[in-house]
């Protein structure tokens, strides 16, 4: 088991004026699943998503990573894990400004325990991506939807246990948007463990699998049976 969640809570402030995000929320999400954590603005979805990304803590319940309860760790640790574990690909791409396509993959190397060969490594997971004609270039250089492969590209240079997408199309035309899914998919049927979230249906279905959230609770956990393919640029049902 990759990941399990019982009865999460999250809220914010205390006493009167404390703010409850997530009421109790529990799953499990297998190695090799294709999850989508679907809800509109305000369901939770986010803080969700940095609690298991490890970067907020829970209120109250469990969470454990690859059968490692994370509660008790301290910021250091829980740092290291991160590093170690875990893949980030954002709406807003974060990459570094003024620094080449290269260097801003090669970045999560150089807080790993394993620095060798980092530039090589670095190359040949944007080339997997395809982007190995765009090495040299400067982050300003690229379009929307090669900037959100660099960042897949940084995700993925660990070698994590898990892939967070935090709306990963949110900030491109439909064009660049399914050539983005259709990598996630194509990493996730190489074995990659990819946790969606969105608030758009049609984003979500391109997961096996959609955990819906609405106002800090889970609604519903379903597999899904005709989810959408990206190939050729064409979606398919």
């Amino acid at each position: 088991m990759l990941i399990r969640v019982e009865n999460l809570k999250k809220e914010y402030g205390s006493g009167e004026l404390a703010t409850k995000v997530l009421h109790g929320v529990s799953f499990n999400i297998d190695f090799g699943e294709f999850v989508s954590i679907m809800g509109p603005s305000g369901s939770g979805k986010s803080t969700l998503m940095h609690i298991l990304g490890l970067l907020d803590r829970s209120s109250s319940g469990i969470y454990k990573l690859e059968d490692k309860d994370v509660s008790s760790l301290s910021d250091d640790k829980l740092a290291d894990l991160r590093n170690k574990k875990i893949g980030f690909v954002f709406q807003a791409f974060n990459l570094l400004p003024k620094t080449t396509v290269l260097d801003n993959v090669i970045l999560p190397l150089t807080y790993s325990d394993n620095k060798r060969n980092m530039k090589e490594r670095a190359s040949d997971v944007l080339r997997s991506v395809g982007l190995g004609h765009r090495l040299d270039y400067y982050t300003n250089q690229i379009s929307g939807g090669e900037k959100q492969r660099v960042a897949i590209a940084r995700a993925l240079v660990n070698k994590p246990s898990v892939i967070f997408a935090d709306e990963p199309t949110g900030n491109l035309d439909s064009k660049s948007g399914i050539q983005v899914m259709e990598i996630l998919q194509k990493l996730n049927d190489a074995g990659n463990t990819i946790i969606l979230v969105t608030h758009e249906t049609f984003t979500a279905e391109h997961a096996k699998r959609i955990i819906r959230i609405k106002d800090g609770i889970i609604v519903s956990d379903e597999n899904i049976k005709n989810r959408r393919f990206a190939a050729n640029g064409e979606t398919l049902k």
